[in-house]
């Protein structure tokens, strides 16, 4: 086995690097996610198919989406995007918000979505990845698009969750304060500021 392996240094992505901001299914802080990315200096947005269903719920159908990011949506077989991970074109991929089912796949090592994709090829790049869970309390209650409902995460989301803050480079964040907080630091790291105007 390998010691831990560093993540990349900022001289190997391009001096105009992105985040690559992928989107699950997830409808759990998903408007707040968003307000975040909206905030962040150069994002592309990487949509799961299930992501694309779920944002027209929440006000965010696809074209209002392009008003403020490049948008991929996940409709190759191959996940044709994440080339561009090789090419250095991003510095950090994003899951905000992750849905069990993405987080669970990504603890697995499996990677049949644009996002799952996408992470598991930044972890080969040693590329830090954020990942935003959704299901890390006993007890949740989040805004479905029509009503607020509590949600009761079973015993295995939260090993999956622990599985996933185990992988090298990658943060989980368990609240919006802890993917806010993240997203801080790596700003920091990059040298990077939050967009302060209004867009």
């Amino acid at each position: 086995m390998t010691e831990h392996t560093p993540a990349r240094r900022l001289d190997e992505f391009k001096p105009d690097a992105r985040f690559a901001w992928c989107v699950t299914g997830s409808g759990h802080m998903i408007e707040e996610s968003i307000d975040l990315a909206l905030l962040l200096p150069g994002v592309d947005l990487f949509l799961s198919s299930a992501g694309e269903e779920v944002l027209p719920l929440y006000g965010w159908p696809v074209p209002r989406l392009r008003e403020h990011f490049r948008v991929f949506r996940d409709n190759s077989a191959s996940s044709v995007p994440v080339g561009m991970l090789y090419q250095g074109d991003y510095h950090t991929v994003v899951i905000a918000p992750a849905t069990s089912n993405t987080v669970a796949k990504c603890a697995l090592g499996i990677s049949d979505t644009l996002p799952t994709n996408l992470f598991a090829q930044a972890g080969k790049q040693c590329m830090p990845g954020i990942v935003f869970a959704c299901d890390t309390e006993p007890s949740v209650i989040t805004q479905s698009p029509h009503e607020w409902v509590e949600v009761r995460p079973r015993a295995i989301e939260f090993e999956n969750v622990e599985r996933l803050a185990r992988f090298e480079n990658t943060t989980v964040a368990r609240s919006l304060d802890d993917l806010k907080a993240a997203l801080d630091q790596r700003l920091s790291t990059l040298g990077l500021a939050w967009n302060t105007s209004s867009s």
